[in-house]
């Protein structure tokens, strides 16, 4: 998961609303259903300790849905939904369609940090998508990421001539040569601007969608390094755009599949990284794991299904690196009022705060041992 959409919640000290709630509203009586549940979610944290008046945030952004939550994100269509809610001092600060509903239709929690480890595990870490549409003249692009469609543009080459001839004249010979010309052209256009489309937006996959050989002469004019990333679509094209059922199938397939890729890749270099003798570049266990947080040393965190250190208990300060194994440690770093939280709430907003990437591993046979593993920026020193 790409952290810096959680950002907004650096500046802030705590302690935090965290909820999660199904959003599905199916039924005829939605209205009165959604009410229910933000009535529920506010008394729950009442209960909890929760001040009145971020108990009213929470019910006020539950029972009334904006069309988009403050990170830019469109509401999940369809009937099966969830969201995710994170706020304190009276201010929904964060507000996150999930793609389906929680494990549970409303769990609320009133901690020092955030919980966000189980919007992780919710959202994953499917990568952004540039999907081309294209014909013989030219191609629309656009980024389909968790947020939907987030940027289009649009490419046109030559107009004429495009289309080929049956007959075998001289003339018409010397017409058909023109169209493969310009669609060789028209291809290497398509191609540069795809390239520059790809490095500009920050798209890990690209799926090119139309004619099979309009793709294929699109596709032979790509650098290798985005060919090597591209998949193809035979289910419309330029004309038709986005919004079939299998174009969408074939979206979710290629990010799917991407994600797959990277979280196999990310734990190929864990594990090598644990046996290297001359300075893991990779750790394990909460003290180590601490201790790269207090150094900005995360690239990656893993985090596991409900491992025994996910929910250690360990200290944390209002600022990002301020955590420690025990409280007198970070009062030695300077924190006189140190608090307890939940080791991966405070390794997740150490990540968010250096920049680096969390990953779920949902396997609990290739998860790091304890539940929490990281790989790091440079090699830790021998233990």
């Amino acid at each position: 998961m790409h952290l810096s959409l959680l950002r907004p919640i650096l500046p802030h000290g705590g302690p935090w609303a965290s909820v999660y709630v199904d959003a599905s509203h199916s039924t005829e009586d939605a209205a009165k259903q959604q009410e229910l549940t933000a009535r529920a979610a506010s008394q729950e944290l009442a209960g909890l300790g929760a001040p009145a008046a971020t108990r009213d945030a929470i019910y006020e952004a539950l029972f009334h849905t904006p069309e988009a939550g403050p990170i830019g994100r469109p509401r999940t269509s369809g009937k099966r939904a969830g969201r995710a809610l994170f706020a304190t001092d009276g201010e929904v600060v964060i507000d996150v369609p999930l793609p389906g509903p929680p494990a549970a239709p409303l769990t609320t929690t009133w901690t020092a940090l955030p919980r966000i480890t189980p919007l992780l595990r919710a959202v994953g870490d499917s990568p952004p998508c540039l999907v081309a549409y294209v014909d013989r003249t030219g191609a629309d692009f656009e980024v389909r990421n968790d947020a939907g469609q987030q940027e289009t543009a649009q490419v046109s080459g030559t107009d004429w001539p495009v289309h080929k001839t049956a007959s075998a004249s001289w003339s018409e010979r010397h017409f058909q040569t023109a169209v493969e010309n310009t669609w060789e052209h028209n291809a290497a256009e398509i191609a540069d601007a795809a390239q520059e489309m790809w490095q500009r937006c920050g798209a890990e996959v690209m799926l090119l969608v139309g004619d099979s050989r309009e793709r294929k002469a699109v596709r032979d004019k790509l650098p290798e390094p985005l060919r090597s990333v591209t998949a193809e679509s035979e289910h419309g094209g330029r004309s038709t755009g986005a919004g079939s059922p299998q174009i969408e199938r074939d979206i979710a397939q290629v990010r799917a599949a991407r994600e797959t890729e990277h979280v196999a890749e990310v734990l190929d270099r864990y594990h090598a990284g644990q046996d290297d003798d001359g300075g893991a570049n990779a750790v394990a266990g909460v003290p180590a794991l601490v201790e790269a947080a207090r150094e900005h040393q995360i690239d990656t965190l893993l985090v596991g299904p409900d491992g025994q250190d996910t929910g250690r208990e360990v200290w944390v300060g209002p600022e990002s690196d301020q955590l420690a194994v025990r409280s007198t440690e970070l009062q030695y770093l300077g924190e006189v009022h140190p608090t307890a939280a939940r080791a991966d709430d405070a390794l997740l907003r150490s990540a968010i705060a250096s920049g680096a990437e969390a990953i779920a591993v949902s396997d609990p046979t290739i998860a790091p041992v304890g539940g929490l593993g990281a790989l790091l920026r440079w090699p830790a020193g021998p233990h």
